[in-house]
């Protein structure tokens, strides 16, 4: 029996990190999403708080600056985040990637330790055009030329790739190893020679922040610049990646959910239609339990798989399961929040048609759905559903 009972301390942090998204920076989305950018001045007021509380780069351990959670605090978090839109999760409260821990040397200080403190930008450069879902089919190459290695590609959707100040740029090394010791991680920063943001990318959803279009061309970055080892970046990518998807996706959409269904209560004891309640109509009822329903189930998932990480236990089926879960049960209810509200769901003077196009690319980056259903129906044929 898994005991969901949280100490003291935990409630107290998601408490506080309920109250700060509320109160601090929900108001900010309106103007996110007029202007498509953060507001630079209330965001160094609202990053500087979050820092003071503690709340900056809480995925990352502790002796590097971070929060130390647990997974499963960490998944906590990170639903309480998943009120609010993802410009100002990533601004607000830093967007640190954790194979930054496999810096070495002079890395630490370059890359990690400004990254956890907010002084840096960082953005992943996987994606590309040939490349999505299937990470290992990359056609980026960096060949070693004396002490330097020589990069050529492109990479495409690269969140925050219009301003960070250095990527993790993920390259073959080996062709013919490709996943299997032929791919390497690489840390490369802004103004580089060669290294060119092309364009940032028109996107349906996710306002306030770019997805960066970036060519390598004979870009020349030091020997010392490999990110862990040479070959190593792919097992680097996957053993990084799981805690990310359970994050950012599994739990982020469950607090999306709470946020819509929160929405839909209230405007269903609210709202009259035919000298009664809306909350009154089965047909209503009928969404509002639903959206409850799967919400209750998603949860258990995430803080189940999340129990497993922090016990040394492999999750990687269960996130996948988690991955198409989670990101079509967020699409189901902030759909229904829209219908219970009707044509007022429909305008954008509430968030809901703003959280309804920001769910819909979560069915697809970080693995499709088509993919995420494929890795557990392959590994459920060969060993059977592992609980």
């Amino acid at each position: 029996m898994i005991d969901f009972s949280l100490p003291e301390d935990t409630r107290l942090l998601v408490d506080t990190v309920r109250r700060f998204v509320e109160t601090e920076v929900q108001p900010l989305e309106d103007e996110v999403e007029q202007t498509a950018k953060v507001p630079a001045e209330a965001l160094a007021v609202t990053k500087a708080k979050a820092q003071k509380l503690g709340l900056y780069a809480m995925n990352m351990p502790a002796d590097v600056g971070g929060g130390g959670l647990s997974c499963v605090e960490h998944c906590l978090v990170e639903e309480e985040f998943g009120k609010t839109s993802d410009a100002l999760i990533r601004r607000v409260f830093g967007q640190v990637y954790p194979m930054l821990m496999a810096c070495k040397r002079d890395q630490v200080e370059r890359y990690l330790l400004p990254t956890v403190k907010g002084d840096k930008i960082c953005a992943m450069a996987i994606t590309e055009p040939g490349a999505g879902s299937d990470a290992a089919s990359i056609s980026t190459t960096a060949h070693l030329d004396g002490d330097e290695w020589v990069l050529n590609g492109t990479k495409h959707f690269i969140s925050d790739g219009d301003i960070a100040d250095y990527v993790i740029l993920m390259a073959l090394t080996d062709k013919d190893k490709r996943a299997r010791g032929g791919i390497t991680l690489f840390l490369v920063d802004r103004g580089t020679p060669g290294f060119k943001v092309a364009r940032t990318q028109p996107m349906m959803g996710h306002r306030g922040y770019g997805h960066a279009e970036l060519s390598f061309e004979d870009c020349r970055i030091p020997k010392a610049a490999v990110l862990g080892e040479v070959g190593g970046g792919f097992k680097l990518i996957m053993q990084s990646v799981l805690q990310i998807r359970l994050a950012h996706i599994g739990a982020r959409a469950v607090g999306m959910a709470q946020r819509a269904l929160e929405m839909m209560r209230k405007h269903a004891g609210e709202r009259r239609q035919f000298g009664q309640l809306i909350g009154d109509f089965q047909m209503v009822q009928k969404l509002i339990a639903d959206s409850a329903t799967e919400i209750f189930g998603v949860k258990m998932m995430v803080m189940n798989a999340a129990w497993d990480i922090d016990q040394g236990r492999d999750a990687r089926d269960k996130v996948s399961m988690i991955k198409v879960a989670a990101s079509e049960m967020q699409g189901r209810v902030v759909d229904r929040a829209i219908q219970v509200f009707g044509g007022m769901g429909f305008s954008k003077d509430l968030p809901l048609e703003r959280m309804y196009r920001d769910a819909r690319v979560t069915r697809i980056y970080d693995g499709t759905s088509e993919i995420h259903r494929m890795l557990v129906a392959r590994s459920t044929i060969k060993n059977g559903l592992q609980l």
